[in-house]
């Protein structure tokens, strides 16, 4: 059965996309801690992420870096913060928080109806700051 983020992925579920390419994609998450929160994935259904291969595990870390100079740019947090949990959904993905302090990543603090004009302001942000659009496939 497939994962959560697999379908969105897939186009079966909505996601508010801001970068792909073949191996990786990155999208908000529905419950943000801060606007610009983000969620970096691999497309392979990999549950833990020790499991990476190596090459793949740089890549999505490579993506990552991208994402949050894209964060940093448009947010202008103190830092961008990044989490590896992964119980909620077993599939891999990191996420990218603006942050200002420390309590900035407390999940307890987490956004479970964000404002969609706040997501789509968010997500366009992000797409033009990576130059990157829906309709055409990151390298």
């Amino acid at each position: 059965m497939p994962t959560l983020f697999t379908r969105i992925i897939q186009g079966e579920l909505p996601g508010r996309f801001v970068y792909r390419d073949k191996h990786c994609v990155a999208f908000l998450t529905i419950a943000p801690l801060k606007p610009g929160h983000t969620l970096v994935v691999p497309v392979q259904e990999v549950d833990h992420w020790v499991d990476l291969p190596a090459e793949l595990a740089a890549h999505v870390f490579a993506v990552a870096q991208r994402v949050a100079q894209a964060i940093q740019q448009e947010f202008s947090p103190k830092k961008v913060g990044l989490m590896i949990a992964g119980l909620e959904v077993n599939h891999v993905h990191l996420h990218l928080t603006p942050i200002w302090e420390l309590g900035d990543m407390n999940f307890a603090n987490q956004q479970q109806n964000p404002d969609p004009a706040m997501m789509d302001d968010a997500m366009h942000r992000l797409q033009q700051a990576l130059g990157w659009s829906p309709n055409v496939e990151s390298p």
